[in-house]
């Protein structure tokens, strides 16, 4: 397992926070997603033979946040 944290803009509730959080769980090797509101990260835990930085930051992206 790996992990990474990404910055991320325009966070600024707790659903802000659950769909960061969803957008990343949902993603097939990945084990745990830790949204920080107060410092605007997330905190990943993934598999990196199932998937790649580039596809956690799209998620992050198309869940509607600045990475």
């Amino acid at each position: 397992m790996e992990t990474a944290t990404f910055k991320v803009g325009g966070m600024t509730c707790g659903h802000c926070q659950r769909r960061v959080e969803d957008a990343l769980k949902n993603i097939d090797g990945v084990s745990k997603a830790t949204v920080n509101i107060e410092k605007s990260e997330v905190t990943v835990e993934y598999d990196y033979f199932r998937t790649s930085l580039s596809v956690l930051k799209k998620a992050i992206a198309n869940a509607g946040y600045e990475v």
